[in-house]
């Protein structure tokens, strides 16, 4: 209840409230007022009644028993109008009882100061009672006692036995739903900020407009990480189900990362998560101790555009580092001519168009796909730059592919090659690539001679966010997890062992 039940709702309960207060009030003080003048004129009466039968001479005769004085006690009983009378001995013994399974035993007197020769008048299991003393002829000793009493009402008896208390019980009753009354509207007023109600409809409306026509995705959570909403664009960007508000993140088929983002396990500005083929924009704002809200944008265009800003960047570092090998190489020559070594020149111009040549005629034997080839010449001169040697996998075959798989295997292919050549970390080393066209998928494998991956961690290098690089910015460990959202897209897998370095073997169905 409280402040998540509607206004009608808690206005409802809190009127329920005073109204229970209320009846409580005037129940308590008619029984209060009645039981006092109950005990007060009762008590008098039931005293008088025991005194009436201890003061009968046949009450006071030891040598009369159980019959004689039953005649009494039930004749005082039936003109008086008691419950009860009840005559017993000075060891509590009963010798009469209007109820005979209360004959010869011994008699509850409680608090009583019969036995000490004193009238007594009190309450005893429910009842008004009063003992009173019959005393021997020398007036100092107990021998036998009277005990009358009568049951207290119960709560409708004595609320219907105090008909003038009427007016005192409805001045109690004003107060108290006066106060209530106040009370209820103090609350109500702290609970909607002072807004009426025309008001809040308004706020409402605007809320679900602002809601539903923004473009990004906005999601609320409550401090136990349940959905409190979320609108059109945000269902549609993380494909949650009709259901989702009231369930919690823990519950939805999300994936890891964007479990960690949306419960704040994850923090920091424009997080990227990746939900079924789209690249998305996370921010989570705290909201004191009511939960949070979550922004999300869809960034799959713009993360578009930056791969191919990547591919760019890479050509260029790839015609610099052939710019500057060519230097090199231009410089080796001119020295050479200087010293008259022609001969030498010769040669080494030999050598260098053999290898160029022959690692082009390796890789256009082996791929037919141009854009894979093309990916593989560039990457041999960025490797060579650093200092490590790129070769093929001596049974690598691949012949030209759709232009879907193309662009994946390029995506796969140039992650892998540049995640080896960071593995490597400018020492120097050898990468093995691998391109293998089977009937039904094509499998890409690559494997350098640097460290390895540790087994612990074999699963989570797959993971968007993961790196063992020092990251200076937020996007670290992204490629890995293209790598495999673009495998399990077409259905295929990517994983890692260690063979003297990391080898990564990744599948694409074709």
């Amino acid at each position: 209840m409280g402040a998540r039940g509607s206004l009608a709702r808690q206005l409802l309960v809190w009127q329920l409230v005073v109204v229970t207060c209320l009846l409580c009030a005037v129940g308590v003080l008619a029984v209060t007022q009645a039981g006092n003048n109950f005990r007060t004129t009762e008590g008098r009466r039931v005293l008088s009644v025991a005194e009436t039968v201890a003061a009968q001479g046949v009450v006071g005769d030891l040598e009369n028993g159980p019959f004689e004085l039953a005649a009494p006690a039930e004749t005082a009983r039936s003109f008086s109008g008691v419950d009860f009378v009840v005559i017993a001995d000075a060891q509590r013994y009963v010798l009469a009882s209007p109820y005979p399974d209360q004959l010869r035993t011994t008699l509850d007197i409680g608090e009583s100061t019969v036995l000490s020769g004193r009238s007594w008048v009190g309450e005893l299991d429910g009842s008004i009672v009063a003992h009173v003393p019959v005393l021997d002829e020398k007036g100092g000793t107990v021998i036998r006692m009277v005990a009358a009493g009568s049951k207290s009402p119960g709560f409708f008896a004595g609320f219907l036995d105090s008909p003038d208390n009427a007016l005192r019980v409805l001045g109690v009753a004003l107060v108290i739903g006066v106060s209530g009354s106040l009370l209820l509207a103090r609350r109500v007023k702290n609970q909607t900020l002072g807004l009426e109600p025309h008001e809040i409809t308004a706020l409402v409306e605007n809320r679900e407009a602002l809601l539903h026509g923004i473009k990004e995705g906005v999601v609320g959570l409550d401090p136990q990480h349940r959905i409190t909403l979320v609108n059109d664009h945000a269902r549609a960007l993380l494909a949650l189900p009709d259901d989702a508000v009231g369930r919690s993140v823990e519950d939805l088929d999300l994936n890891e990362r964007i479990r960690d983002l949306l419960t704040g396990r994850a923090t920091g500005a424009d997080q990227i998560v990746l939900r079924q083929g789209k690249v998305l924009t996370l921010n989570r704002m705290p909201i004191d101790v009511r939960g949070a809200v979550v922004t999300l944008r869809d960034r799959t265009d713009l993360m578009t555009l930056r791969d191919e800003l990547d591919a760019s960047r890479h050509a260029t570092d790839t015609l610099r580092a052939q710019a500057h090998e060519f230097s090199n190489r231009l410089h080796t020559i001119s020295g050479l001519l200087e010293l008259g070594e022609y001969e030498e020149v010769r040669g080494f111009v030999s050598r260098i168009s053999s290898a160029q040549g022959e690692w082009r005629a390796e890789v256009g034997s082996r791929v037919g796909d141009p854009a894979v080839a093309a990916l593989l010449i560039a990457k041999a001169s960025l490797a060579a730059e650093r200092g490590v040697g790129l070769r093929m996998a001596p049974d690598s075959e691949l012949d030209r592919v759709e232009d879907a798989l193309s662009t994946d295997l390029v995506t796969v292919l140039g992650n892998l090659v540049d995640n080896a050549l960071d593995a490597l970390g400018g020492e120097q080393g050898w990468i093995e690539v691998g391109v293998w066209q089977e009937e039904d998928e094509v499998r890409v494998e690559v494997r350098d001679s640097g460290p390895g991956v540790a087994p612990e961690i074999a699963e989570e290098v797959f993971k968007h966010g993961f790196t063992t690089k020092a990251a200076a910015h937020g996007q670290r460990g992204l490629g890995l997890a293209l790598i495999r959202q673009a495998c399990v897209r077409r259905g295929g897998s990517v994983e890692v062992h260690n063979a003297g370095g990391a080898v990564f073997t990744a599948r694409l169905p074709r």
